[in-house]
């Protein structure tokens, strides 16, 4: 008896583990998996953006832009989400150190890295995770999807 009940609860642990990876790979409907992990594409669109001026007028260090911007999904045609961040100005005229939370219904997955001026492509850390992406790493891909830096790619590979 008390071998069919460590059997089943293995398959039960075994059950939520499957479900639960699959889950990501759910998430990134569309996307093709690499072989780091599964792949996850949404597009932010940069609406809310506001730079909070902290020191010396103008662009200088310590200077904060503050951002909560609606999340598309990979075919940017429908709402998924919602972001909501800082970065704070580190190198005058060349980049910022952001650290963001991108909010979907089926979790949350939390960045950090660099944000370049020029828009070049970045790469940032996930430094956490909740709900389906819970205990998720890897890192994702900043790309500016056009030339005014009013929407971006978050190109997320996940590893479990």
């Amino acid at each position: 008896m008390r071998r069919i009940k460590l059997l089943a609860l293995t398959l039960v642990v075994a059950t939520v583990l499957a479900v639960g990876v699959g889950s990501i790979g759910a998430a990134s409907a569309g996307d093709k998996s690499d072989h780091s992990g599964h792949r996850l594409t949404v597009v932010e669109h940069a609406i809310s953006d506001t730079v909070a001026d902290t020191g010396t007028a103008g662009d200088s260090l310590g200077d904060i832009l503050a951002f909560g911007n609606p999340i598309f999904d990979a075919a940017n045609m429908k709402q998924i989400g919602r972001d909501q961040g800082y970065c704070v100005r580190t190198n005058l005229g060349e980049s910022w150190e952001c650290n963001w939370t991108v909010i979907l219904d089926n979790g949350s997955l939390v960045v950090e890295g660099p944000f370049y001026d020029d828009l070049r492509d970045s790469q940032l850390a996930i430094t956490g995770s909740t709900g389906d992406f819970r205990n998720v790493r890897g890192e994702m891909t900043l790309h500016a999807r056009d030339a005014a830096g009013t929407e971006f790619d978050f190109i997320y590979r996940l590893t479990p």
